[in-house]
Parts: C-alpha cells; sequence; structure tokens
C-alpha cells in the first residue's frame, strides 16, 4: 500500500469566510486587551521591566556552551554537519514518500509523549515532516550540551534544563499551523477557538497583574472552607506565622499519642484536606488519631524579617506547645511534608542539642535534609542568582507566591505549562475542575529572610547534612535526633528526587524505616486506599546502599501506604483514651477550621 499523504480533515469549502473573518477580528480586539493588561502595570512601575534574571541566566549559560563549540572552527564544523547531515536523511526519505515508496521514519517520539498522539503526526507527511525536524533538532541541541568538554556540572545541568525549556516551547504542537489537531478545531470553528482563547489569555494575565496566570482548573468550582478544607475543626492557637487546626474526632476514642502536621510554607496545607475523599488528614482522624496541623500564614512586607529561627520557634515549637496544652501530652507524633519535613528535622536536631524530649516518632513525607541530589531546583541556585532574588524580595520584603509556583511547573512544563496554554488559548476551552490544580495555583509569599536562609544554607551550602547549621546559637547534629522515622519518598518526585530523600536516611541517629511510593511529589503522598491508584515499596534499612539497590531487594505492595504508616505509627504506642474534642483542653476555640490564614490569597 502507498504511503501517500493523508486527507485534510477539513476541506476549505467548509470553512465560513465571514464567521472566520468575524472570529479573527475578536481574536485582534481581544489581543489587544492582552497586550494593554501586559503593559499598565509596566507602565505603572508596578512590575520589573526588561529581561528577568532567569532569562539573563540563560543566555549567559547557553553562550557558555555556544563558545565551547565556535572557539574551535573544526567543532563548529562537526556540529554543523552532525545536524546537516540528520536533515538529509529526513529529505531523503521525504521524497521517498512523496514518490510513493513506504520510507521508514528517521526519528521517533517517545512512546510516553503526548504531544505527538493524533494520528496525523504520521500519516500526514507535512506533519510527520514537522514532526520528525523538531525531534532531530532536539537531540541535536541535547548533544550540543552533553558533549560540550569543559562545563563545570552546576553549568551543565543549567544547560541541559534551559536546552529544554526552550526545546518544550517551540514544540510544532504548541502553534496552530504546525498541529493537526490545532488546526482542525480552528477550520472546524471558522477560528471561534482562537477568539475564545485570545479572551482568556487577557482575563489570566490580568488575573496575573501584568504577567500570565496561566489557569489549570476551573477556579469557580472551589472554594476553600465550602468544599476544599472542609473536615471539622477549630483554629486554637495562632501567632504572626502559623494558626493550629485541631480537628474534632470522629471516633469514641482515640490514640492517647496526638500527632502533629508540619506542612511545607511555601505552598497552603489543605493540599493534605482536600476532597473528603481524598483528605489525608480526615482518614487519620478516622483511624482514630488526635490530629492537629500548622496552618501557615499568608506573609506580606509586614513579615519581611521573619527568618528561620521564626518560622522554626513560631512554627514546629510553638505547635508542640499548644498540643500539649489541648491533650496534656507532652510526647507527640510529628510529620513534616516537603520544606516541612526539611524545618521538622532541624527542629528535631535543635531540641536534641538541647536535650528537649517532646516527639514520639517522626515522619517526613517527600522531604530532604541532603541537598546533595536535589535534582532540576538546582538550577536556579548558585551565588549570582540568589544575589539577584536577593535584591529582587529586598524591593518588597518578600518573594511573590508566583515566582515559586512558575519554577515548580518549569520542572514538568509538558505536563503544567504547555498543555494548558495549548488547550486555554489554541483551543479556547476552560480546564476541567481539579482540586489538586486548583491548590497548586493557591500560591503562597515568603518572606525575604527566611527565604534567603533556606535557599543558601541548604540549596547552595547544604549545611545540614554536613553538621555546619547554626540555628539560635545551637549547632544542628542530625545524628543526635534519635527518634524513630518513617522517611516516605515519591518515586517519581521532581522536587524532593526520591534518591535525595533516601540519601538523608542515613543522617539520622535512630531507627529509619523508608518506604517507596509510586507516582510523584504531590500524587504519591495524597495517595487514598480506596483508589487503589498507586503502589509502594517496603525493604531494609536504608544504609550505605543506593536506591536502586534497595529497590531491587525491596517488596511492592499494590495500592496505598496510608494504612502501612499507620501500622507503623501504632508500633510506638497503643493506649487509647477517649475521644478529645477540641477546646476541651486548656486553648479555647478562635474560629472553625480552615481558618483565616489558608484563605488569604497572593
Amino acid at each position: 500500500m502507498k504511503d501517500n499523504v493523508a486527507p485534510a480533515p477539513v476541506q476549505a469549502g467548509a470553512v465560513d469566510i465571514e464567521a472566520f473573518a468575524q472570529n479573527l477580528a475578536r481574536m485582534v480586539e481581544q489581543g489587544g486587551k492582552a497586550l494593554a493588561a501586559y503593559m499598565k502595570p509596566r507602565e505603572d512601575s508596578q512590575v520589573e521591566t526588561g529581561l528577568s534574571a532567569e532569562v539573563n541566566d540563560m543566555i549567559k549559560t547557553l553562550g557558555e556552551v555556544g563558545s565551547y563549540w565556535l572557539s574551535d572552527p573544526a567543532r563548529a564544523v562537526e556540529l554543523q554537519s552532525r545536524l546537516g547531515r540528520a536533515y538529509l536523511d529526513l529529505w531523503g526519505a521525504a521524497v521517498k514518500r512523496m514518490s510513493g515508496e513506504t520510507a521508514a521514519p528517521i526519528v521517533t517520539p517517545d512512546p510516553k509523549d503526548k504531544r505527538f498522539a493524533d494520528p496525523e503526526w504520521s500519516s500526514n507527511q507535512f506533519f510527520d515532516f514537522v514532526k520528525q525536524a523538531y525531534l532531530l533538532g532536539t537531540d541535536w541541541a541535547d548533544h550540543l550540551v552533553k558533549d560540550a568538554k569543559g562545563l563545570d556540572p552546576h553549568t551543565r545541568q543549567k544547560a541541559e534544563f534551559y536546552v529544554k525549556q526552550v526545546a518544550n516551547a517551540v514544540s510544532p504542537s504548541n502553534f496552530v499551523l504546525t498541529n493537526p489537531e490545532l488546526l482542525r478545531e480552528t477550520l472546524g470553528s471558522n477560528g471561534e477557538n482562537l477568539a475564545r482563547g485570545m479572551h482568556m489569555l487577557a482575563e489570566d494575565i490580568a488575573a496575573g497583574g501584568g504577567y500570565l496566570k496561566i489557569r489549570q482548573s476551573d477556579t469557580g468550582k472551589f472554594e476553600v472552607g465550602r468544599n476544599l478544607a472542609v473536615t471539622p475543626g477549630k483554629v486554637i492557637f495562632e501567632n504572626d506565622l502559623i494558626q493550629l487546626i485541631q480537628y474534632a474526632p470522629s471516633t469514641p476514642t482515640v490514640l492517647k499519642t496526638p500527632l502533629l502536621i508540619v506542612p511545607p510554607w511555601i505552598n497552603k496545607f489543605y493540599v493534605l484536606d482536600l476532597t473528603p475523599e481524598k483528605s489525608f488528614i480526615k482518614w487519620c482522624v478516622e483511624q482514630g488519631l488526635t490530629v492537629f496541623v500548622i496552618s501557615w500564614v499568608n506573609p506580606d512586607e509586614r513579615l519581611a524579617k521573619k527568618n528561620f529561627e521564626h518560622y522554626m520557634r513560631e512554627g514546629p515549637l510553638a505547635a508542640l506547645d499548644a498540643v500539649e496544652a489541648a491533650t496534656g501530652e507532652k510526647k507527640i507524633h510529628c510529620i513534616g511534608y516537603c520544606v516541612g519535613g526539611t524545618l521538622l528535622s532541624i527542629a528535631l536536631a535543635h531540641m536534641a542539642a538541647k536535650g528537649v524530649d517532646r516527639v514520639a516518632s517522626a515522619t517526613l513525607f517527600a522531604a530532604q535534609v541532603d541537598f546533595t541530589l536535589a535534582g532540576d531546583l538546582q538550577v536556579f541556585v548558585d551565588e549570582a542568582q540568589l544575589e539577584a532574588l536577593e535584591k529582587h524580595m529586598a524591593e518588597r520584603g518578600y518573594l511573590e507566591g508566583n515566582k515559586m509556583a512558575h519554577a515548580f511547573n518549569m520542572l514538568r512544563s509538558n505536563d503544567l505549562i504547555w498543555p494548558y496554554i495549548i488547550n486555554n488559548y489554541l483551543r479556547g476551552k476552560a480546564p476541567m475542575p481539579f482540586d489538586l490544580l486548583y491548590w497548586n495555583s493557591d500560591a503562597t509569599r515568603m518572606p525575604a529572610a527566611n527565604h534567603s536562609f533556606y535557599m543558601r544554607q541548604c540549596y547552595l551550602n547544604n549545611t545540614l547534612s554536613k553538621g555546619e547549621m547554626t540555628l539560635a546559637g545551637v549547632k544542628l547534629d542530625l545524628s543526635k535526633v534519635k527518634v524513630p522515622l518513617y522517611n516516605l519518598a515519591a518515586r517519581e518526585d521532581h522536587i524532593a528526587p526520591a534518591k535525595s530523600a533516601f540519601l538523608g536516611s542515613k543522617f539520622f541517629g535512630g531507627p529509619v524505616k523508608f518506604v517507596l511510593s509510586g507516582s510523584g511529589h504531590i500524587a504519591g503522598i495524597v495517595n487514598p486506599p480506596n483508589k487503589v491508584k498507586y503502589q509502594y515499596w517496603t525493604g531494609g534499612k536504608p544504609g550505605a546502599a543506593s536506591l536502586d539497590a534497595w529497590l531491587k531487594q525491596a517488596k511492592e505492595h499494590p495500592g496505598s501506604w496510608w494504612p502501612d504508616w499507620v501500622a507503623w505509627l501504632r508500633t510506638h504506642g497503643v493506649e487509647q483514651v477517649p475521644a478529645r474534642e477540641p477546646g476541651e483542653g486548656k486553648l479555647n476555640p478562635i474560629e472553625d477550621a480552615p481558618g483565616r490564614y489558608v484563605k488569604v490569597m497572593s
């Protein structure tokens, strides 16, 4: 059978030229509104103008790669020849197809790459040629970095990251004329999709205050306190940085030792209390635990000088005191998630140094204490970039929430950025309601002093695991932390890589149970037992072996790790007491959960 060009899915005659012209006019009109929304904050000096520090760093980094190849004429010729040969092979295959012969593709996309799933990417010769030319170009650019000699490891990592971002941005799937799905939809709707998309683009730039705030979920379908974070409870304590929530019991008796959860301060606690069927907090209450959670403030310039010591003292340490006042229990189980786990580990080391025995057990969710293997977030951390960041934060006293959210999204731009740009602004379709993505876009600010300490001491200098971090006049040593530890990592985590969390296990001085969950930084944690969606692995003690070696000997279990964790928790005390109602201790309720702090938008 001849490999001919597939017929166009939409014939030109099917297009209503008048309607198409009207929709293009609407698109231009909405484009003007989008431009105005972008320009006005800059004209009013509300946002920075010129190239961002990130763009400047990208240009500098890729310039170093270019200098290697261009400094030697022979290398430059080799570089050009490699790409030229690849394109000649592609052209030869295209000519064969044009003449009716069958020609195997020169390059094929990764089967997991959803961008080229539409059949026309292969059946239509034009789109197939564009797709293969793109794949050859990105492969060449990848080797451009990998084969450059003499780059230091950090520069190489940054170059690989930036090349990937550029490659993702210029994919033919991101443009109407080179994406068969988009082209069919545009012709089929007489361009109405583009008019709708430009309208949403104008709205999202305005919502972002001059920056594009990509909508990942239908925000109108969710509200914190209405259908998110609805587990019943009371705020029983608050200070400048936290509100502490105690949840109402749902069992007649509860475990004597209460549970305190320390979530990350870089986003909001209700990732652990999404809709009731996904809520880890609700599930813990149902298991007969007295649950407390920290709800961090969304800080503004008034809290600019709140540093890491403040976050430790007014965060987990203050919460421990409040839990004791509410329950009468001095020993408490603690969970720390992501940077909340890093903070909890630091607090544990501080207490160990001071001889304070307050914690019955500790659990880390996707948390790092050693940052040697911290992954692509290290791209944003070097002295020059931190100086630029600190200068930026000094102007306002905090780091805007959208800055951190954008950095996280860039780590998975083909999942968290470009699909939404295509769906929202080119297809003109509002995203589906999704609680997790609503939470993901509900970003929080970070005080300048605290964020600077965290980035420098953890990511840049890695002082905690080296035993070189000093906080509140105390030198911290994780080996003095003897409490039992349940260390949970997520296999596909791009924020706290599993290898990094695994490595961190060896720095603690007490018994460590390491568990690996399926999926990533969020879905690997928010994995309720009733879904049976992902698996988890348990194995031997995490010693000197690598994660890969540990995994070869580990046992895979279907479903959620939650029951495994609560069974482990009960090995550290099974005594029961009558259920505790919020406010029956020494602390009076302040307001209903989820409280005020979590509702403050950035």
